[in-house]
């Protein structure tokens, strides 16, 4: 219950089908690598949900895979801009009429609130799949923090904020994990054996 809302009276959040979804991407001209990223980042968190809600968590599949796959959709753009690819995505797709889609998206950087002890979230499980995946594919937090500092870690500053995203990622990744008896290293291993179903 929220508040003193009943929960028959909460609405149900707005979320783009896959189908839209993909067709938002195209219209972008999402470039084909970042494309693969989005298609993977989605898989990892889906994967991720599954496992949470087979322990009694109700974390939303549907919000957390268009979230997933649409977290880069100005991305493509944002190459030759330099804009902050967070924040103008979110913008884009609560335009289009899906604010709790572009609420995650806005997050998928930095989270808006992280703590250890409430319940994981969806805007928690897009951020951190993000983390886990470089190009297309599952690696360590390390490898990802690796290839972050020598891509965009260009001043002290810049540095600074590379390590308190490390840092964020490693206690979500610790919060997350603490419930599900999988390992965070076994994540690639396990995800190619269970695939998750993807929404349609």
């Amino acid at each position: 219950m929220l508040g003193n809302i009943p929960p028959q009276n909460i609405p149900s959040p707005n979320i783009p089908s896959k189908d839209e979804c993909l067709r938002l991407i195209a219209e972008t001209n999402m470039m084909d690598n970042i494309i693969l990223h989005s298609r993977q980042v989605s898989q990892v968190a889906l994967f991720l949900a599954d496992q949470l809600n087979a322990v009694n968590f109700k974390l939303n599949r549907n919000l957390i895979f268009a979230a997933a796959l649409l977290h880069d959709i100005t991305k493509t753009r944002s190459l030759t801009t330099g804009e902050n690819h967070a924040q103008s995505g979110a913008e884009m797709i609560l335009s289009l009429g899906y604010p709790e889609v572009g609420h995650i998206i806005a997050q998928h950087v930095h989270l808006d609130y992280f703590c250890f002890q409430t319940p994981p979230n969806e805007a928690e499980l897009v951020n951190y799949a993000d983390k886990r995946v470089l190009h297309e594919n599952v690696v360590s937090l390390d490898e990802r923090m690796a290839y972050i500092v020598k891509r965009y870690a260009s001043t002290l500053d810049h540095m600074k904020r590379v390590q308190d995203l490390w840092e964020e990622s490693q206690q979500l990744e610790q919060k997350l994990f603490g419930y599900l008896t999988i390992d965070a290293n076994n994540l690639a291993l396990n995800l190619s054996k269970t695939p998750p179903k993807e929404p349609q």
